[in-house]
């Protein structure tokens, strides 16, 4: 019984200490628990630690991107991006900062408000639910360790041999998993609880216009943006020379990968093809299971060049769109696994859904591979490296004057020089 409480004192302190030094208190951990990050940007109980996580982010740093809104009056799209998030995650040897790519780009609609909140919330709650999410890994893991412990001396006067054997065994195994892949199961989770928290954000911020719109429809007009508002999300993670997506809507990630030269330039030098790989699937009632959850909920689908919810409405998941909750319409992203990056994948693009309104993905890697090519002759001319910024430019003005409508974002990301990708041997 001594041994018991022995061990329960050592995991109070562990639990009050580990989340203290790593610049959380335990009052902001149960504020976390009790609303998640929107509870916690909002509570003075974690005042002093929101400020430290905020002040290594910005919206779009060390990003290569281009947007306009087109033949639009507004411009809805939005992107957030930082390509050097220094995440601190607790693992074997204690805290370890973990270098994160975040590329987001939110294409709004029926108003900016969703996007534009979308933009300005995604990584500090992203950086929020990746520390606490490691937070709360590391103390289960000693929890489990120290229960392991207290049962081993239970059973020593029984099988002294045994207990020594699981106890070692136990501590080797939970080193292992911290180090990789919990810690990548943390982040992914974080991504998905973000989105979740960003469309509750804005449902919430928008609750008073919801009950002003059933009491009095007739205002409803003045605060028709606020209300109805919706956004895509599409949200790339790079570690480690690993990707993870998670999409919401209609935006596309994709990565443009280099295979054998097509030809050769007159001076012989090679020009590879860049083929496309999609890591999204759009949201629309051409899938099956999205169409089944739509019907279900009672909303109409018509069918015309594209099929349509409700009359206007193309797609079967975004943030926001309060109204049109009720008729199926989800913010549950589709997250793929991770998955390692080839030492042949050169670029990263992520892009708004009026990128693909005139272009065909294919093409927007062939795009970007004639204008590498093309900077790269002219940099040997000039002697100096061009900024590769030149790429999301040009997939943007090829867009718009191939006739796209809608407004036009798009993030290029090249690996090979952000060292996400493995080098090529």
């Amino acid at each position: 019984m001594g041994g018991l409480k022995v061990v329960l004192l050592v995991l109070g302190i562990l639990m009050f200490a580990v989340p203290c030094s790593y610049g959380v208190s335990v009052a902001c951990m149960e504020v976390y628990d009790e609303g998640r990050a929107p509870a916690v940007f909002r509570s003075p109980e974690c005042h002093d630690w929101v400020l430290s996580a905020k002040a290594h982010q910005n919206e779009t740093m060390n990003c290569q991107f281009e947007t306009t809104r087109g033949r639009r009056r507004y411009q809805e799209d939005r992107i957030s991006c930082n390509l050097d998030m220094q995440i601190p995650l607790l693992g074997k040897n204690g805290q370890e900062d973990v270098r994160v790519g975040v590329v987001a780009v939110f294409d709004g609609h029926i108003g900016k408000e969703a996007s534009e909140m979308a933009s300005k919330l995604v990584l500090d709650y992203f950086s929020v639910h990746s520390m606490i999410g490691s937070i709360k890994n590391w103390l289960s893991l000693k929890e489990e360790q120290n229960l392991a412990f207290q049962n081993s001396n239970e059973d020593v006067e029984l099988e002294p041999h045994k207990s020594t054997i699981a106890s070692g065994s136990l501590e080797g195994t939970s080193q292992v998993i911290l180090q990789e892949s919990t810690r990548m199961g943390i982040l992914k989770e974080a991504l998905v609880k973000t989105i979740k928290d960003i469309d509750s954000a804005f449902s919430e911020a928008s609750l008073p216009f919801l009950f002003l719109f059933l009491l009095q429809p007739f205002m409803y007009a003045a605060f028709e943006n606020d209300l109805a508002a919706g956004s895509t999300a599409v949200v790339a993670l790079l570690v480690d020379g690993q990707i993870l997506v998670a999409n919401v809507g209609d935006s596309k990630a994709l990565l443009c990968s280099e295979k054998l030269p097509l030809h050769r330039e007159a001076d012989g030098a090679p020009i590879p093809n860049l083929s496309v790989k999609e890591l999204t699937s759009d949201h629309n009632p051409h899938r099956e299971e999205e169409r089944a959850r739509i019907e279900a909920a009672g909303g109409v689908i018509s069918w015309y060049d594209t099929p349509v919810i409700n009359g206007h409405f193309p797609m079967t998941r975004a943030l926001g769109d309060i109204p049109l909750k009720r008729y199926g319409i989800i913010s549950d992203p589709e997250v793929t696994d991770w998955q390692p990056l080839a030492a042949d994948d050169s670029y990263l693009v992520v892009a708004s859904d009026g990128i693909f309104e005139s272009l065909k993905p294919q093409k927007v890697c062939n795009l970007i591979r004639d204008a590498h090519f093309q900077d790269t002759k002219k940099s040997k001319q000039l002697d100096f490296s061009l900024d590769q910024s030149s790429l999301a430019n040009c997939i943007v003005r090829t867009a718009f004057k191939k006739g796209s409508t809608d407004n036009l974002s798009a993030v290029v990301v090249p690996l090979r020089s952000t060292s996400f990708s493995p080098a090529k041997s």
